[in-house]
């Protein structure tokens, strides 16, 4: 309140002033030019220009109200396109996520045609494009991205080879991929998708050859990059046994598959079990029995013991000793004492094989076991167990089978 009585004393003691010099002096201002003369007061032409200035200021602050007003109004105003764009993009963006395929490709498009920084609205169209079947246009938003935003020709090229992968092209997706792979070679996203695709492809050898790169420069994790070289080798091993040389099955592609691994390679128990398992299906039971056998003298493993049971050595007696004697260790292996009833089956001790099986049956349920003994119990006259055991395999192989309904006999 002081404050205003302050102000209101000064303007009242400046009016009172600017009163006492006008009436001292009106002063006189004269001006002159060709024929034209103006002449006043000082006082008075002060005035004049004052209400000069405030005419152009008034004038001034009403353009720009209606500039501004024009440009709310005007469809076209920098305001206007800026807010449309604005609104394509979320449109876009949200129908993207959302699956609606012909509205996201429309609004990422007309976002990417007038934002400066375009190349996410164009991969979002492209995509849109792509889900629709609309391939030619996908591939030309990819074109029209590459020309805008030239430096990130890697990043469009990975989402072009993605695209041809989700369409069934995998052959152009590989040429892509390995054209970014040899002018970008550090790319862990481009050796990703390459693992990625070949893998697809079932092209295991080449995934082989990318394991190195892989490693290198750590695009998988640790233990993920060790069980996809564990199931890359393992893959190999199969559809080197499926190769054909010389008009027969390849034994011996086999053999070369298999000496390719590293020698800690060919102590892993998963590789060491694909390897026996090739060789039993060529045929060659010996080799197979060899390397379960010396795979397992050096570390026991349940898979490769089940799998012993299942090849046929050069002395079935002694195979099965081999096999007693872990089971000193491992007495309560289910997969042993499969193995051993399996072992007792083919030297035809069939009261010891009956045991074996039971007991491993005790340990744990399992569909191969309750086939086996079912056999067995067949052969020796006891039918009535071993129909209970059949379908007991039958519903451990498929527990879904025990839910599913079935046909009621009709009662003549």
């Amino acid at each position: 309140m002081k404050r205003l009585y302050v102000i209101v004393f000064l303007v009242i003691a400046a009016t009172a002033a600017l009163g006492l010099a006008i009436a001292e002096h009106s002063g006189y201002v004269l001006v002159a030019y060709k024929s034209f003369r103006y002449e006043s007061s000082l006082w008075a032409t002060l005035a004049v220009i004052a209400v000069l200035w405030l005419l152009f200021w008034g004038i001034k602050v009403l353009v720009e109200l209606v500039m501004t007003s024009t440009g709310v109004v005007n469809p076209w105003s920098r305001r206007n396109r800026s807010r449309r764009v604005q609104v394509a993009i979320e449109h876009g963006q949200l129908d993207l996520a959302e699956g609606r395929w012909a509205s996201a490709q429309r609004h990422l498009t007309r976002a990417a045609e007038a934002e400066r920084q375009p190349l996410l609205y164009y991969l979002g169209a492209a995509r849109a494009a792509n889900e629709q079947g609309q391939y030619e246009e996908s591939d030309r938003l990819l074109e029209r991205a590459l020309e805008r935003q030239p430096q990130a020709e890697l990043a469009i090229a990975l989402s072009h080879a993605q695209l041809q992968t989700d369409r069934g092209d995998t052959d152009g997706a590989l040429v892509t991929l390995q054209a970014m792979h040899e002018r970008h070679p550090r790319s862990a996203q481009t050796l990703r998708q390459l693992q990625r695709l070949h893998q697809q492809r079932g092209e295991w050898s080449a995934v082989i050859r990318l394991l190195p790169e892989l490693r290198k420069d750590k695009v998988l994790p640790p233990a993920e990059l060790a069980e996809l070289e564990r199931r890359a080798w393992g893959e190999n091993l199969s559809l080197a046994a499926q190769r054909e040389e010389d008009g027969t099955v390849g034994l011996q592609s086999l053999k070369r598959a298999w000496e390719q691994l590293t020698s800690a390679q060919r102590q892993e128990a998963p590789l060491v079990l694909a390897y026996a398992e090739q060789l039993r299906q060529l045929g060659a039971q010996v080799e197979a029995e060899e390397v379960l056998r010396t795979a397992l003298k050096r570390k026991y493993d349940s898979h490769l013991a089940r799998l012993y049971g299942l090849v046929r050595g050069s002395d079935p007696a002694r195979q099965l000793q081999i096999a007693e004697g872990w089971l000193k260790e491992h007495p309560a292996d289910p997969s042993l004492l499969l193995t051993l009833g399996r072992l007792c089956l083919q030297t035809s001790l069939w009261g010891k094989a009956r045991d074996y099986l039971e007991s491993s049956l005790r340990v744990q349920r399992n569909p191969e076991t309750c086939a086996e003994l079912a056999r067995l119990l067949a052969q020796l006259g006891d039918t009535q167990r071993s129909n209970q055991l059949f379908q007991e395999g039958l519903g451990l192989l498929d527990e879904r089978l025990l839910a599913a309904p079935l046909p009621v006999v009709a009662k003549v």
